[in-house]
């Protein structure tokens, strides 16, 4: 398990979780968590504290829509928001080359990129939600409000 955590992903965000907040840290599960209910399941908790990180290429730049794990990003409320009619999910290639991490284990923040964040206001019926961290095994744990703070994010209703 240690392993994990020298996994260059891993520490890029426990880095970033570090320089925001010293208490904040990586938090390694017993099993894989690629999808929400997986990460639920093994955190006992709600599926809706799950923080799912999703990349969307619109047009000619990329978002990243933060959304919780019990509800779904709707295409059409995102393009009402975005004013932009081009908008789809990234290629697995372009979640690893715009993010630096592989999907299922895509975190909010320690981007390879600059990417603009749009957190849905699902998740704030939340006080604190758990969210990928590098690897598919890795998650921390945050406070809504500083979740925000941290990813400098927007708040929309982007869920269905």
């Amino acid at each position: 398990m240690d392993k994990i955590l020298d996994k260059e992903p891993v520490k890029r965000v426990q880095t970033f979780l570090s320089n925001f907040d010293i208490k904040l840290k990586v938090l390694v599960l017993n099993r894989t968590a690629k999808t929400a209910k997986e990460a639920a399941i093994s955190l006992k908790c709600e599926e809706g504290a799950i923080v799912k990180s999703l990349l969307f290429k619109v047009n000619n730049f990329f978002l990243i829509c933060l959304i919780s794990g019990d509800k779904r990003c709707s295409l059409k409320k995102l393009k009402e928001f975005l004013k932009e009619k081009n908008v789809s999910m990234a290629s697995a290639n372009e979640v690893k080359k715009i993010t630096g991490f592989s999907i299922g284990g895509v975190a909010p923040i320690a981007h390879l990129t600059k990417v603009d964040i749009l957190i849905d206001k699902s998740l704030k019926r939340y006080d604190y939600v758990y969210a990928a961290a590098g690897h598919p095994s890795c998650v921390f744990n945050i406070n809504y409000n500083e979740l925000i703070k941290m990813t400098n994010g927007f708040e929309s209703e982007i869920s269905e």
